[in-house]
Order: C-alpha cells, then structure tokens, then sequence
C-alpha cells in the first residue's frame, strides 16, 4: 500500500539533495537520510508482515522484488553516465572514469569511494560522475543482510526482533559518533555508520501509536528538518551526533501521518509532490552527473541559471526514465532465472565496461594545437615525502623523523607547513644536498603553519592541526636550526566570525612569528604559488593551452619578521603559464609540479643566499 504523505517525504528528499549539489543549499544532503529512515521503515515493515503472515520470509521473492525495483534504472543509468564521461570529460580522467564505474557496478562503491578518499562534502574540480552511488551501494548492503538478520531474530519471538533491531542501532549509532572524529570519511561512507539511520525507520513500527498523537509533533519534525537544511553545511561533522536531527525529524513526521496538519498533507498530497516522489529514485541517480559532466565540458564553475537548467534537465531524464523503464519492469512479471539472470549480465557487462574503459587510458597527452607532450603520471608526481610518510596525513597528529640532505651535516633547515611548503620540497633537498645542510620536513595536508583559526570540513578537524602544530614546534625550538622556511596555501576560507579576511591571515602569522621566536636566526617565508583557476593537467588535456593561462597572482601578504621570498614573479609575467620552459607548471588545481620545484630550485638557492641564508 503506497503512503501518499511518504511519496512526498521522498521528493523532499531528492530536492534537497539535488538542491544542495547544485549549491542552492548547504545542508541539502540531508535528504540521503531521509531516505535512509523511509527505507528502514518501509523494508522492516514488510519484512514484518509477511513474517507475521505466513510464520516466514520468502528470501527468493524479496530479493527478486529488490533487483527489479533498482537495477534497471541503476544500470540504465550509469551506462548512460559512463557514455557521456567518455565524451565530455577530460581524457585523463579516463582511468578514474573506469575505476569509480567499477566502483558503482561492484555494489561496494561506499566503501572504494572512502578508500579513494573521494571527499563527498567537499567535492571539487572533476569530480565523479558516480560518486552519489555510495547510497545506492548502503541500501543495498542493507537490503541483503537485514531480512536474514530479522529472519533469524523471528525464531525467538517478537520481543527478540525489536530486542536485536534496538541494540544493532544503537551499536551503530556509538559507532558512528566515534568514527566521525576518527575518520570522517569512512563514517560518510559507511554501512556500519549508517545503519542505525535505517534502524530509527524500523523502531518507529514499534512505538505505540498514543505516543505519537501531540499536535505539534509534526511541526517539530518538519521545523527540524528544516532547521538542518539551512544550517549544516558541507564543514558539519557528519554523520554522528548531527545526523540526529534530520534523523529524528524524519521519523517523528512519518510517525504523525495520521495527524499531520491539512497544509501538510496539502503540500504532500498534491500532484506535483506524488508526481516527484514517483520519480525520486531516478531523479536522485540523474541530478549528480547533469551537474557534473556540463561544468566537466565548460571547465569552470556552472552559473546559477546554468545549474537550473540542470535541474530542469534532471527532471525530465527522471520523468522519462520512469515512465519507461522503472515502472514497466518493477510491475511485469519475470522468472526468477530471468531475474537473477538480469543482475549476473547487467553486473558482468558493467565491470567488463570498467576495465575496458580503463585499459584504454593512455598517460601521455598530447596538447592541443602544439607538439607538446607530457607524461600524465610524472606531471601528477608528488613530492617523495608523500610516498615515504613523511607528508603527514588525515588522522595523524605528529610526524616522524624524516631526515634529507646532507645526513652528516651540523647545520639543519626544517620545512614547516602544509602541502604547499611540502611542494617546495623537491627544491630544498637539491639546495641542502649541494651545499651541506640536513634538511627535515615538518608538513601536513590542510594544516597551515599560519595558525588562522578554521573550520572543520570533510577530513580536515581544527583540534587535529592545533596537535600537529603543537608537536612540530616543539621539535623545532628543540632542534635550534640554521633556518625554519615556511610556506602556506594561501586561500583558507576564514571561519563567518572574521569578516576581515586580510586581518585573520595576519594575525595567524603573528602567532606563528611568536612561536618560532628563538628557535633559529633566519625564519624564511615563502610567498604561496599562483593560484589556479582549474585543473591544469585537465584542462591541457581538454583544450587550448592558451585557456589554461588563466592562474591567479597570488597577493604577498607576509608580515614583517620573516625573510621574504616571493615566486610569483618565477612563474608569471603579464599571464601565468600552464608550460613553461618544457614543463607543465601546475600538477593540480593548486600545487606546483615536481618538474617545476626542480626546475626553480636555482632561483630559490640564489634567494637564500642574497638574503644570507646559505653561504
């Protein structure tokens, strides 16, 4: 029996987060749990009554019903998606094009994607056109294990369901909280740290229905769900304790059907609602790779009326896709050999489609309009410090000894700051090798040396780089160096309380000056690297070199008490080149390449030693 008000729940859901990725509202992916709760609650409840029917569950026919409720449109799809990435997407996105439809096609894409660390909260330049397939992958974990657990459970009564289903939720959601600190990516990802979202669905059939009676219940829901659509953002702690409130809210309003207020109901009830909550599974697969593969063929940014003619776009796809395909097959009868026939073909084609598209990537692009080559590996090269562990990452709060250089050397220059000091390594360990110094890195992904106080977002937690920092100092004012040279990503967003943007940068680098006072005679600052606009590997790969110009001059905005070295004017005259000198300059949307540190460490020894750093 379809719910009407249900069926709105769900096209609320799939526009928030269709709204949120098009950056129309921040907490819109609140929506994913609010699907979460419908499933729990709707899965359970059938589960249940077919298990207080008949004395069992017919595992065959509930998993059939799953396959041919979402694979067709799942596989359709992302088929559809993979077609239009190989067209539109840079070339040498092709690998990763293959890996992620992998990823989708294995039903385990939540977990690759977190392996990956695909950062779902803080998605950027080129990102997935597969990525929103994590949920998908959480469901149907979700859908193979919970009627056998509840199947075994049935064996000892009604109170042992409920008994199994309160403590499984409950040991997820500790779970969840915990992991949210500990790692946030795999927290978002999780099946394990999902879970009890579903789990809350499946209790709400167990709470009498006197309890669920007050008037103002609904508005609760309603206002809290509310209250989170506006309020988080893509810097919220999540899942854990936050997700409580879509979570609860969800449940209390799915809990107070019977009573809802008649604008509720009128809200839920009218045709357009019905209308998009019977088209919110397709509409929720379509909304990410409409936005994603137009900004991928423009290489920027998509406007605002660009992103709702994307919307628009989503609509129509999601309308069609049911019309023709959802609804067709959901409701025609199949054989069960044809079922299960259907997934083991769909799966084996997808992941057959995935290594072809992989094994046909090629790592040497050629650039438009010219006879450059480059190599696509060697360019996205990293400093060795990242492949040795030295470059400390997510998670850690201390790095190790990690010693460069002239190894017999007395005299020693520490590196300190995040990756965009880490980028300058290359460069310090040709100098300190040529003219005997040890050189340590001291740097960390995210973790400025400028102690600007930030906001935690997606993996990157404040408290984390206050430890790090704290750590690194401390090794520092042990060490009593030669020279300390720091450098930092410059484009930190500030927290909303700093409306002075210029003012918090400063005044970080005055904490910094303050704690490294004493610890060395020559304290370096170098100015961070110009800033680009897009990936530049990608956008050589895609379009005129000319195009990819276009970097920022980044401001130097160092105070006084640092010895001052600026490398815009090394890589930008009147433009910013994306190859200079037979290199590409930039192996990102922000750092600069190996080649380039290498190919610059000449002008940064003859800064050192004009500023008498070095001899």
């Amino acid at each position: 029996m379809r719910i009407l008000q249900i069926q709105g729940l769900r096209a609320l859901a799939a526009l928030l987060v269709t709204i949120f990725h098009a950056r129309l509202m921040p907490g819109g992916f609140i929506g994913v749990d609010i699907f979460y709760v419908i499933s729990g609650y709707l899965i359970t409840g059938l589960i249940l009554r077919e298990i207080e029917k008949t004395g069992g569950l017919n595992l065959n026919s509930f998993y059939q019903r799953r396959i041919k409720r979402l694979l067709p449109t799942s596989v359709f799809v992302l088929f559809i998606t993979a077609i239009l990435g190989l067209l539109v997407l840079p070339a040498i996105t092709r690998e990763a094009l293959g890996r992620d439809l992998f990823a989708a096609a294995a039903y385990i894409s939540n977990y690759l994607f977190a392996w990956w660390e695909n950062d779902y909260q803080n998605l950027d330049a080129t990102p997935s056109p597969f990525i929103h397939y994590w949920s998908l992958a959480v469901e149907e974990q979700f859908y193979l294990i919970w009627p056998i657990f509840i199947l075994f459970l049935s064996r000892y009564g009604k109170g042992a369901i409920f008994k199994g289903v309160a403590i499984v939720t409950g040991a997820s959601f500790l779970f969840s909280i915990y992991l949210t600190q500990a790692n946030p990516i795999w927290a978002f990802y999780s099946l394990p740290t999902r879970a009890w979202e579903l789990g809350v669905g499946a209790l709400l059939l167990y709470i009498p229905d006197k309890y669920l009676r007050n008037r103002y219940f609904p508005w609760i829901g309603a206002i809290g769900i509310a209250i989170a659509s506006v309020r988080f953002d893509e810097g919220t702690a999540f899942p854990g304790y936050n997700a409580l409130l879509p979570v609860i809210a969800t449940a209390i309003l799915i809990g107070t059907i019977p009573i809802w207020p008649r604008f509720f109901n009128d809200l839920s009830n009218n045709r357009v609602s019905q209308w998009l909550g019977a088209i919110s599974y397709p509409l929720y697969l379509w909304h990410w790779p409409a936005l994603v593969l137009p900004a991928a063929a423009l290489d920027r940014p998509l406007r605002i009326r660009e992103r709702l003619l994307c919307i628009a776009i989503t609509v129509i796809l999601a309308h069609f896709t049911s019309k023709y395909i959802e609804q067709p097959l959901r409701h025609r009868e199949f054989s069960a050999r044809k079922i299960y026939g259907f997934f083991a073909s769909t799966t084996a084609l997808s992941l057959i489609a995935a290594i072809v598209i992989i094994a046909s990537s090629s790592d040497l692009i050629k650039v438009a309009g010219t006879s450059y080559k480059f190599n696509l590996e060697q360019v996205m090269q990293k400093p060795s410090i990242y492949a040795d562990g030295c470059h400390v990452n997510y998670g850690e709060d201390e790095s190790e000894e990690c010693l460069y250089g002239d190894l017999k050397s007395d005299k020693t220059i520490i590196l300190y700051g995040d990756s965009h000091a880490a980028q300058w390594f290359p460069s310090l360990e040709i100098i300190a090798s040529k003219n005997g110094y040890k050189l340590i890195s001291l740097t960390k992904s995210a973790c400025s040396s400028v102690e600007s106080p930030r906001d935690d977002q997606g993996a990157f937690r404040s408290s984390e780089c206050d430890r790090w920092r704290k750590n690194s100092i401390q090794r520092i004012n042990e060490l009593q160096p030669h020279a300390v040279i720091v450098s930092s990503f410059q484009y930190f967003n500030p927290p909303e309380e700093f409306v002075d943007r210029d003012k918090w940068w400063r005044d970080g680098q005055r904490i910094l000056l303050a704690n490294l006072q004493g610890s060395s005679r020559n304290l370096v600052y170098i100015s961070d690297t110009p800033h680009p606009l897009s990936d530049i590997p990608s956008c050589l790969a895609a379009r005129n070199p000319k195009d990819c110009d276009t970097s920022e001059k980044t401001p130097n905005l160092i105070i006084d008490g640092f010895s001052k070295i600026d490398p815009t004017p090394w890589l930008c005259a009147r433009e910013c080149p994306a190859i200079q000198d037979g290199y590409v300059v930039y192996r990102d949307a922000s750092h600069i390449s190996v080649d380039a540190a290498i190919a610059l460490s000449g002008r940064l020894e003859v800064s050192l030693k004009e500023k008498g750093i070095i001899p």
